[in-house]
């Protein structure tokens, strides 16, 4: 466990870019990427917005015949690693035996979604057999090793909203082992019926916009995308003369074990603590804070709690911004795309914005960074992510020029 981990591969799809040069000008510039959704029909729901990817074509980077058994969350990962290896300076043969670890909330729902509109439409024999290939949570990892021919490990890890640090801590954890030179991490998720229709039901849904930290915030705002990094032994990337993003000091999970929908103080207060006390820093050093921030009215002040137990009254003194307010909530992509964030908030020295920020609310007296990004030195900073079930994860992220 002695190996230190870099990242040096970051591919992005998302609702206001694919890729990160396109990602990081419209997200500090505070582009919102929210607006009304065309996947499906939402006149019977109260809301009707989210973080849709608009315009997205899968065949400008996979053939016809790979996408036959990709639903929509798999061609995402799959796009988000091809652009992660362009930047990481790689191609396939580079990566033969090198593992892949993807996390998702619904994987490819939506494959699952038409399987029932055949069958109560026509019958079994009228369900496609490519929708059934598409299903399995297992295709995500599946598909871009099989796309890749990649050789090495093989997981998908479903720990919802917090699914993109679990798979970068654990993509951390078998390169600190010594068991792969080079892991692709990260997260992928679609807008589909069955989360909108989820979130609607629970009154969680904002129906404009949203607006983490906000007085009058209503709620989150359902998105999709995906986000990948390449992982790589500090010696190896060294060795190839590779760009360093970040460096990986370490992670906390824990569990709250309290409620299935209702996040807690005590359990965000203990990954963060982990996280810090993991990757051996003084929370003094912390630059910046990438808030799991979904704008619902528990979420936000149960997080803002947390951060206010574990830093006191220097919590004010940096920055808690959530990009949430630009991009919706990506379910099992979320924090794997901030994790992105992160790597250019510190390559830029940048804080991200929180957007749609008007009015204070003491119960969340932090930094946000209202509606503009804020310039600043970026040494160290936080990853959150907490999911549904009280699956919580905190990455450690380190600017590579204290490596």
């Amino acid at each position: 466990m002695k190996k230190r981990v870099v990242i040096t591969g970051l591919g992005v799809v998302s609702p206001i870019g694919t890729g990160i040069g396109e990602f990081w000008e419209n997200l500090t510039n505070g582009k919102s990427g929210i607006s009304a959704i065309e996947t499906f029909d939402t006149s019977e729901y109260t809301t009707h917005k989210g973080g849709e990817i608009n315009g997205f074509d899968p065949r400008k980077y996979i053939a016809e015949k790979h996408l036959v058994n990709m639903g929509k969350a798999s061609q995402f990962a799959v796009v988000a690693t091809e652009l992660a290896l362009k930047t990481a300076g790689l191609n396939a043969k580079d990566l033969k035996k090198s593992g892949v670890v993807i996390g998702t909330t619904l994987a490819d729902a939506q494959s699952l979604e038409q399987i029932d509109k055949h069958w109560l439409a026509e019958g079994e024999d009228d369900v496609w057999n490519s929708n059934i290939r598409k299903y399995p949570g297992y295709n995500l990892s599946n598909n871009i090793s099989y796309f890749y021919e990649l050789e090495g490990a093989n997981y998908v890890i479903p720990t919802a909203c917090a699914a993109g640090n679990y798979s970068i801590g654990f993509s951390y954890d078998l390169i600190r082992q010594g068991k792969f030179d080079m892991m692709i991490a990260g997260g992928a998720d679609p807008i589909a019926r069955t989360n909108f229709a989820g979130f609607s039901r629970l009154v969680a849904m904002a129906p404009d916009k949203c607006q983490p930290f906000d007085k009058n915030r209503q709620g989150m705002m359902v998105g999709e995308g995906a986000g990948v990094l390449i992982l790589e032994d500090l010696e190896h990337a060294e060795q190839r003369g590779a760009k360093i993003y970040t460096e990986i000091l370490g992670y906390g999970l824990s569990c709250d074990a309290y409620n299935m929908t209702i996040p807690s103080v005590e359990g965000i207060v203990k990954v963060m603590e982990k996280a810090i006390n993991n990757s051996g820093i003084d929370k003094e050093e912390v630059d910046y804070i990438c808030a799991h921030g979904t704008g619902t009215p528990m979420n936000d002040k149960t997080e803002c709690e947390a951060i206010k137990k574990v830093f006191g009254d220097t919590s004010k003194e940096w920055c808690t911004s959530s990009i949430k307010s630009m991009i919706g909530h990506t379910m099992g992509a979320a924090s794997a795309i901030e994790a992105i964030a992160c790597c250019l908030a510190i390559e830029n020295n940048m804080a991200p914005p929180t957007i749609n920020f008007e009015t204070p609310d003491s119960e969340c007296d932090v930094d946000c960074v209202p509606n503009k990004a804020k310039q600043k030195e970026m040494n160290l900073v936080l990853n959150n992510s907490f999911a549904f079930g009280g699956n919580n994860a905190c990455l450690v992220l380190k600017t590579p020029n204290e490596a």
